[in-house]
């Protein structure tokens, strides 16, 4: 009898970041020092050489300011002009065994939609075949051999309809079983989550329902 299995499949929350304003007080505090002192320094006969120098440091604060105000400039315009990610469909592929300590073996992937399952999983680098990963045991996508069954957990409003073939070799298995050779995902506008169990026939546990 095998164990019941649930896996709960989210996206990673992303945490929200405040900046933190000066605190009013020292804020105050320090303008008034500031007005203070340029209101002492007006009172007073600088020689030639001390309003020299001072005149320096005002352009070079001048030229300072106006660097960081360009920086700012620029990177918001970068940032506005960030292109936004396309759609995608992500997916947990969840092995037939589980790992040693009881829990199941997913590998996580994302893809666009419009594709074949079978090519997703394939370039993904998921094992569709299994004990018929070889050229004389599968039809390499041609929809006849039946070999690359997979198990729809959760997302099958994201699959095609299945086709003629696929009623016919899938006929005796659950209706959650599809054949990823002939299951297309969506579209490329596509976006959502998909569960796909890998070789159903091999797997040591049953999904709740």
């Amino acid at each position: 009898m095998g164990a019941t299995l649930q896996l709960v499949v989210g996206l990673p929350g992303v945490a929200s970041m405040r900046r933190l304003a000066p605190s009013c007080g020292g804020a105050a505090s320090s303008s008034s020092s500031i007005s203070r002192k340029q209101s002492c320094s007006c009172s007073v006969h600088l020689s030639p050489r001390r309003q020299r120098q001072q005149q320096q440091r005002r352009r070079r604060m001048r030229v300072l300011v106006r660097a960081v105000e360009t920086d700012a400039t620029d990177g918001g315009a970068a940032a506005a002009a960030a292109p936004e990610e396309p759609p995608s469909v992500d997916f947990a592929f969840v092995s037939p065994r589980l790992l040693p300590d009881g829990t199941p073996d997913v590998h996580y992937r994302t893809a666009c939609g419009g594709q074949k399952l079978r090519d997703i999983m394939l370039n993904g680098f998921i094992d569709l075949y299994g004990p018929y990963d070889k050229l004389l045991l599968n039809c390499s996508g041609g929809g006849v051999c039946g070999t690359c069954i997979v198990e729809v957990v959760e997302g099958k409003e994201l699959l095609s309809p299945k086709t003629d073939v696929e009623k016919e070799l899938l006929k005796r298995k659950p209706k959650s079983w599809r054949l990823a050779c002939q299951a297309t995902v969506g579209n490329p506008d596509s976006t959502g989550q998909m569960v796909i169990q890998q070789l159903p026939e091999w797997k040591v546990h049953d999904w709740e329902k």
